[in-house]
């Protein structure tokens, strides 16, 4: 019973996507008189008659300059800063190195090597992680 729904299913499938196939351009996409070249000079104000609106596109962008106020002028040089290269801008860690615990490990006497050797007791550091990792530039805020 479902082999016989699949069969029957199969060649309506296929009828229905060749039949998208055989849908043509023009038909869903109709071309008008315009010409790419004819739409970017209207819009663009180049060719012929194109005065109008280069006039237009350079008044609009008089209306958006304005003067620098006296405020703009004081602000500039600290603004300017943070993008330049100093000493202290050097020397500050973008990448700040993540904590790395250290842990204490205290050896009991033993004995080693071939020839039972007495080893006093005694305490080493070594770090928890292998590497040095480091976060990502605002990642972590607390200095180390």
């Amino acid at each position: 019973m479902r082999r016989n729904w699949i069969e029957a299913a199969a060649p309506l499938l296929a009828v229905m996507v060749l039949g998208g196939c055989a849908t043509s351009k023009d038909a869903l996409m109709p071309r008008g008189p315009q010409t790419m070249l004819d739409v970017w000079n209207q819009e663009t104000g180049g060719g012929a008659g194109g005065a109008l609106p280069a006039r237009q596109l350079l008044d609009a962008r008089q209306s958006l300059r304005r003067a620098l106020t006296e405020a703009d002028v004081q602000r500039a040089p600290a603004a300017n800063a943070a993008y330049t290269r100093t000493a202290a801008n050097e020397i500050y860690r973008q990448f700040h190195r993540l904590p790395n615990p250290d842990l204490v490990m205290y050896v009991f006497p033993h004995l080693a090597g071939s020839d039972p050797v007495p080893v006093p007791g005694y305490t080493t550091v070594f770090p928890l992680y292998q590497r040095v990792q480091y976060a990502m530039p605002g990642e972590r805020l607390e200095d180390y």
